[in-house]
């Protein structure tokens, strides 16, 4: 079955598709007759669905964060888009393709997932090379970190987002690594690899982004640091100096207290890591949202409420206007 978006969707269209569940409410009209209220969503959008005929009976067959497969003509109310819902089902997992419902890197990701690996292998360190290795040899691990984005909001939210973003940072630290005297450069690459591997424990991105319990309870950096304590535990006689600094790096990586650092960098490494970190999430940030308006006409985006600001676009980015003359 071809999926059919929710950015597809025309009036006096009869589509048969895939959907993500995002709200159900089972409620009654004002003649007493009761109906399901429906928010379902795939990741172009979202559009309110309604069941109309033996709402009670479909209630029980699926619950929010459900994918279910409806039968339904498109209307409109109000002026905006409705299904109004003939037949539903809930879906196995095997019938869900996750790119239709969540965004996705637009570059390879075993292409960078191998360039990663690649720069890793560079690292003499003999400590840094087996705790890096530890956590490449192990496939859960690889697996989530393939697929991660690298936030819920902001930058790089899309699947391959956390690997797309980790692999940037190291790519602009060997950029302006050697610029600087002093740079312990294994652990500079070791921490910028690992420096987020908390997030696949703190987001959930198996249905669409959000937080786990231990990502709203811990957070990415608590998680961070015991992911790499656990592995280090498991290395004979890794140096308790190196344990320290490599901690500190993932600890202050936000920078200031203010964003959520727990430690404000206080090495060369954590330094460095922490503006090239803070520069790769904002100029994603930037570009996501002028992408998010390229098709208004205004040369400026909407206010970012997180960056407290309009953002100027460059030239390119917003539609083409036909010159008149």
């Amino acid at each position: 079955m071809e999926k059919t978006f929710v950015n597809q969707l025309k009036k006096g269209q009869t589509v048969e598709s895939i959907f993500l569940v995002k709200e159900k409410t089972l409620t009654k009209t004002k003649t007493g007759n009761p109906y399901l209220a429906l928010r379902l969503a795939d990741r172009t959008g979202e559009v309110d669905g309604r069941v109309w005929e033996n709402a009670a009976d479909f209630s029980p067959l699926f619950e929010p964060d459900d994918f279910i497969k409806v039968r339904a003509e498109v209307d409109e109310f109000q002026s905006t888009t409705q299904l109004r819902i003939l037949k539903l089902k809930k879906c196995v997992d095997a019938e869900v393709l996750l790119d239709d419902f969540l965004p996705k890197t637009p570059m390879n990701i075993e292409k960078m997932f191998s360039e990663l690996r690649g720069i890793a292998s560079s690292v003499q360190q003999p400590f840094l090379r087996k705790l890096l290795d530890a956590f490449f040899e192990d496939e859960i691990f690889v697996r989530k970190f393939k697929l991660a984005p690298a936030a819920k909001a902001v930058h790089h939210v899309y699947i391959g987002g956390l690997l797309e973003h980790t692999l940037a940072v190291i790519q602009l630290i060997l950029l302006v690594g050697d610029r600087y005297r002093g740079i312990n450069r294994d652990l500079l690459l070791t921490g910028g690899i690992l420096h987020d591997i908390g997030k696949i424990s703190e987001l959930s991105f198996d249905r669409a982004f959000d937080y786990t319990d231990p990502g709203r309870l811990l957070g990415h950096i608590t998680l961070t640091v015991e992911m790499i304590d656990e592995k280090i535990r498991a290395i004979p006689e890794f140096p308790e100096d190196l344990s320290m600094l490599l901690k500190h790096i993932a600890l202050s990586h936000h920078g200031e207290y203010a964003f959520g650092s727990p430690k404000r960098p206080k090495t060369l490494e954590a330094l460095l890591l922490h503006q090239l970190d803070d520069l790769d999430a904002k100029v994603n940030g930037f570009l996501a949202w002028i992408e998010k308006e390229k098709d208004s006409s205004s040369r400026w985006t909407s206010y970012h409420k997180l960056f407290e600001r309009f953002i100027f676009k460059p030239e390119g980015r917003g539609p083409q206007v036909e010159d008149e003359g």
